[in-house]
């Protein structure tokens, strides 16, 4: 929301502000029902992958674009990121067996680590400016690209290939 306060981005007031936040969640939901049914033709990996370059673009976009184009390009991350979590999560835990429980729990408690991230964003902010402390979630998506294409793959997958 202080982004969209920014004059280089949509000079908005808060009150005002905080009334567009709906628009990111609206986004995620009906990403959510649209990437369920693109699970049905696309397998995760590639899926999280595809959904990882659109994030990773709107941000890097409106990292570089300012008005209200930056504003609306993250609003617009809010369709790509809901279907993240549910495949990050089902590839983890995808050949687990018995161990599939504590896999489980171990990715829930890695939420958590997810609260650091803020503080590090904050930090970058502090010295570099809000508008561009974004680059540390492109760097997340990347990685989250990454582990959709190579990383999340099976052992008995990785092994084969060599």
């Amino acid at each position: 929301m202080n982004y969209f306060v920014l004059p280089e981005i949509a000079g908005l007031s808060p009150k005002t502000a905080a009334g567009f936040v709906p628009f990111y969640w609206g986004g995620a939901m009906i990403g959510r029902f649209l990437g369920a049914g693109l699970l049905r033709r696309f397998k995760p990996g590639s899926l999280l992958a595809l959904c990882a370059i659109f994030a990773a673009a709107l941000v890097t976009a409106s990292m570089l674009l300012g008005g209200h184009t930056a504003m609306w390009t993250i609003l617009a991350v809010g369709l790509f990121n809901s279907i993240m979590f549910p495949i990050i999560f089902s590839l983890g835990v995808a050949e687990l067996g018995p161990l599939t429980g504590n896999g489980s729990g171990i990715l829930n408690m890695a939420i958590v680590g997810g609260a650091i991230l803020p503080v590090i964003r904050g930090s970058i902010a502090d010295h570099v400016g809000l508008h561009h402390a974004f680059v540390l979630p492109v760097i997340c998506y990347l990685y989250i690209l990454f582990y959709g294409l190579r990383g999340s793959r099976p052992n008995r997958a990785r092994h084969a290939s060599i």
